[in-house]
Order: structure tokens, then C-alpha cells, then sequence
């Protein structure tokens, strides 16, 4: 079957794990070889389905004794709360990544020059296809990661989830129901009976949401009000256009009985009718800004005592 051979060219550095690691003078390492007098941080491929890439990665032993190296493909992966990994069993891109060599060999003060395709199967869908080599010698394994984009339309889409409000934090859940990988960034808003209680700007996040990946994050919010109803709003956006929100609606009370509990009831009563009204001038302000979500934004109830379970209507995205 005639196939096209093309170099997988730079991007912009990455290291998988939390944070990088020092690395003592002694000890090898793994990186892409380099095309001229800087050497590239990882590597980044396109490709149309069909298309053989190649390329070779070094092997550094800058130690005193040989060193076996066994190298093997990888998929890159969220953990739950977002810091990338690798899967245990690659079935992407780590699962189309041939080396010349799987175990070499390498000399004291040697590096080892090892080439590698990337054979995209014909069948594969367009977008980000994230993956890793990985090293592993002397009960260390190192990995420099394998970026790969195969060609065609692509989707950048996410959705925020089960939106919930406990112990001064504000968790959240979010989904990327797209091709590509985001970068988000969080802007929150909370509105009380009586006005505005927390505002806060978009920041990025610390986290690389890979395709189709779920992660669970945490907003802190240390100072809630000390008896208040109120609507919070998350606002999540990335690259490409992409915007998503949900709501969760909470209510602090005081955990202490008598005067404060009756006093609270009587709050509780006489900001119903002020809450009413502030929710309908929300949703004419949705109507008028032009909101065409199709579904109302999620929205989670919780309990008085600010713990209690979600219930959250979705935006109607499938996995």
C-alpha cells in the first residue's frame, strides 16, 4: 500500500508528570534527537490518515557504566484531577509507534541514536492524538511525549459538571467532548439575596484536558457568606471559540440552633420573594444578551448545610 514519509517537526515543551524532575549528572535520559544546535523538547507530528511519520529519539548515558534501555509506545492520559499520565495499554497513538530497536544498549558516555515511525491507521479520526515515549532502565522510566494531529475537520467543545459547593470549595467537573486538546480558563461569579458575593476573573488553569478526558477540580472559596442563598456560575473558555457554564444554587446557614435558626428562618422567608424576582430578571438578561444553548445552563441544588448531594441537568453533549 503506497504511503506518505514525513518528519515530525517541534513544537513547545512539555514533560509528563506533575513537575520536571532533577536529574544528577550521572543519569541518563531520553529525548528527540536533534536537528540542529537546539534540540526539540518533544515531538509534534501531522498526518493525514494512512501516513507513515518518522523520526529517531536519543538515549543519553552519560554515566561510567553500559546501560539496557527498553523503549515502548504510550498513550498520553488525565488523571482524575487533571495532571497528565500515560495508560497502562496503549490502543492510540503509543500503540502505532515502532522503534528500530526496542531494547539498546548503550555504552558509558555514549548516546544512542534510535529511529521510530508513527504508522496513522487509515481509519483514525481527525485531531489530537497525544501520546509518549517512554525509557525505562535501572527502575527509572522517562518519557518525552509524542504530540500527533491527524488531519481532517476537527471539534473543540467541553461541558461543566456536577457543579458543587462544600467545606470552602467550589468542585467541578470538566468534559472535553471534542478532537482536540484545551487549555481552559475559569472565571466564577456568586450572587446573593443582596447582591454580588464573589467575582472573579478568568485565569487559566493548570491542566492540558486531553479529548474525550474527565476531570474533577477544585475552586476554593474559603470566605462564603455566613447566611446567604446563593447562585454561583462557572464560565469556562479555550482555544477555538470554545465557551461552556454551569450554575449550582446554595444556601449557608449557621450550624448552631435557637435564636440563629429562627433567625434564619425568617431570612430564608423573606428573600423568597427577592430571590423569585432576581431569577426572572436573570432570565430576561439571558433572552436579551441572545443565549442560544438550547438547554438552560446546568444547575445543582444544594442543601442548607452547603454539603448536600447534586442534581444536574447536562447540556444534552454525549460522550
Amino acid at each position: 500500500m503506497p504511503f506518505a514519509v514525513r518528519a515530525l517537526c517541534l513544537a513547545s515543551v512539555t514533560v509528563l508528570g506533575a513537575a520536571p524532575v532533577s536529574v544528577a549528572a550521572d543519569d541518563w535520559s531520553v529525548v528527540p534527537s536533534a536537528g540542529g544546535r537546539d534540540g526539540r523538547p518533544y515531538f509534534y507530528a501531522e498526518g493525514a490518515p494512512g501516513t507513515v511519520l518518522q523520526d529517531t529519539v536519543s538515549v543519553r548515558n552519560p554515566g561510567g557504566k553500559p546501560l539496557t534501555v527498553r523503549l515502548r509506545g504510550a498513550d498520553a492520559d488525565n488523571g482524575a484531577d487533571g495532571t497528565l499520565s500515560v495508560r497502562a495499554r496503549a490502543k492510540d497513538t503509543g500503540a502505532w509507534i515502532t522503534f528500530a530497536e526496542r531494547t539498546v544498549r548503550i555504552p558509558a558516555r555514549t548516546r544512542a541514536d534510535v529511529p521510530f515511525t508513527v504508522s496513522v491507521p487509515a481509519d483514525t479520526a481527525p485531531g489530537d492524538h497525544p501520546g509518549a515515549i517512554l525509557a525505562s532502565a535501572g527502575g527509572r522510566t522517562a518519557a518525552v511525549r509524542v504530540q500527533l494531529r491527524v488531519g481532517g475537520p476537527t471539534l473543540s467543545a467541553l461541558t461543566v459538571e456536577h457543579v458543587r459547593i462544600h467545606d470552602g470549595l467550589i468542585s467541578y467537573e470538566l468534559v472535553n467532548r471534542g478532537t482536540t486538546v484545551l487549555t481552559p480558563r475559569l472565571a466564577v461569579r456568586a450572587e446573593g439575596l443582596f447582591g454580588e458575593v464573589l467575582d472573579r476573573a478568568p485565569r487559566t488553569l493548570p491542566v492540558e484536558l486531553l479529548p474525550g478526558r474527565r476531570v474533577r477540580l477544585d475552586e476554593p472559596w474559603p470566605d462564603p457568606p455566613a447566611l446567604d442563598g446563593v447562585d454561583v456560575g462557572l464560565t469556562v473558555t479555550a482555544e477555538g471559540g470554545v465557551r461552556a457554564g454551569a450554575d449550582a444554587r446554595v444556601w449557608f446557614v449557621p450550624r448552631t440552633a435557637g435564636v440563629v435558626g429562627a433567625l434564619s428562618g425568617l431570612a430564608v422567608c423573606a428573600g423568597g420573594a427577592l430571590w423569585f424576582v432576581r431569577r426572572v430578571r436573570r432570565v430576561r438578561r439571558r433572552g436579551r444578551s441572545g443565549w442560544t444553548g438550547g438547554a438552560e445552563r446546568p444547575r445543582t441544588e444544594v442543601d442548607t448545610t452547603g454539603v448536600g448531594t447534586s442534581e444536574v441537568e447536562t447540556t444534552g453533549a454525549a460522550m
